[in-house]
């Protein structure tokens, strides 16, 4: 038998194909899937219930009734060079349109129905809206507005949603399979975009280029499926993907170590007092009572605010551990939920909840996956037993 020491070197050039094979078949392939369907599914769950919350006082806020006028939002949003479709018109009419097709965008992108369309629909949507008056926004209107940016560029319904479902549907024997919906949509946003957009830069040309991708994507899968062209697109679909989560990861680390790292130069922090001043301000206690129980015990107070600065300092440095990260990230989320209870914040923190999705295990979302479709399943049945027995 021939020893290892005697055995013949691989060579150098074999090493690093084989290597640079792997990096292309991991940068090729699709990344997280399910953890960009929980982060889909939370982030256009928090837009529903921020827009609906905001309903009765829409038009305060970002429409023809807010005090930030029509001619000065337009002198606002030309200084700093944001982007919103209210600028064109201020009235209400076309508030209303605007503010409605972003709830049922956000709608259509928790279920997963035309998702990519969708998500570029609810981007436009939310910057709209928060760019129409960004002085009653706060540090959950920024996650939005960025996230929602993010989102457009994951293929964020390759599982649990209804592309998903539509994808798996089985062809009938010699029946091409048409989607006569999709195309009259692009048509629609096409149309949409000559007339309001012409053919300007800046954001109109981003959506254009979107809409031409669309287009391509569903020419090249429809006549030439086993193309070398198709499979090029969906490695580099795939790849501004895993681009997508790795940029909306980073961007959660720093969001987390900048908090952190301001709060240690805060002398409050430094004193572990800080949550207790936080408890005592009427605009951010809900329950006075819960706020007022908790900030009588110091020593209660002093570990909780030491704590929050260490996690969050602390959280990129332990992402490279998974057993540590799973159970920071569940520390994470209940800090965010109590944070929303305590201090009336739900929407920053809901959506904080919904960024950290990107980094729960697969094992554990496919186990909550597989728990929801259990109970969906029972459901039906039960109804269907319901109605039998009536009947």
């Amino acid at each position: 038998m021939t020893s290892r020491a005697n055995a013949p070197a691989r060579p150098r050039g074999g090493r690093v194909r084989t290597g640079a094979a792997r990096l292309g078949h991991v940068i090729r392939t699709t990344r997280a899937p399910h953890q960009a369907a929980a982060f889909r599914i939370g982030l256009s769950l928090v837009i529903v219930a921020f827009l609906c919350r905001e309903w009765p006082k829409r038009r305060v806020l970002y429409g023809d009734r807010s005090p930030l006028s029509y001619d000065m939002a337009l002198e606002l949003g030309r200084l700093d060079g944001t982007f919103s479709v209210l600028q064109w018109s201020g009235g209400r009419i076309w508030f209303e349109i605007v503010y409605s097709l972003t709830i049922a965008s956000a709608f259509a992108v928790l279920v997963g129905w035309r998702t990519r369309t969708m998500s570029v629909i609810l981007m436009v949507g939310v910057l709209s809206l928060e760019n129409r008056n960004p002085l009653v926004g706060d540090g959950g209107d920024n996650v939005l507005r960025i996230m929602v940016i993010y989102l457009v560029f994951t293929r964020c319904a390759q599982v649990w949603s209804l592309d998903a479902r539509r994808a798996r549907t089985p062809l009938r024997e010699g029946s091409p399979r048409t989607d006569r919906t999709g195309v009259a949509l692009w048509t629609a946003t096409g149309l949409f975009l000559l007339l309001a957009f012409g053919w300007d830069t800046g954001w109109p040309l981003v959506l254009w280029t979107l809409w031409a991708a669309q287009g391509l994507w569903f020419a090249v899968g429809h006549w030439f499926p086993e193309s070398e062209a198709r499979a090029l697109l969906d490695a580099g679909a795939s790849m501004l993907h895993n681009t997508a989560m790795l940029t909306i990861a980073a961007q959660v680390c720093l969001i987390y170590a900048t908090s952190g790292w301001y709060k240690v130069q805060g002398s409050r922090w430094e004193q572990g007092s800080a949550l207790h001043y936080a408890l005592n301000l009427e605009y951010f206690a809900p329950w006075p009572w819960l706020s007022a129980l908790l900030a009588g015990n110091a020593v209660l107070v002093l570990l909780l605010s030491y704590g929050t600065v260490m996690l969050q300092v602390a959280f990129p440095f332990t992402l490279v551990n998974r057993k540590v990260k799973s159970v920071l990230i569940a520390v994470m989320m209940l800090e965010h939920l109590g944070i929303a209870v305590l201090l009336g914040i739900p929407f920053f923190s809901l959506a904080m909840v919904a960024c950290d999705a990107v980094f729960l295990p697969t094992g554990f979302l496919t186990a909550v996956g597989a728990c929801w479709k259990n109970v969906v399943v029972l459901t039906r049945r039960t109804s269907r037993s319901a109605v039998r027995t009536w009947a």
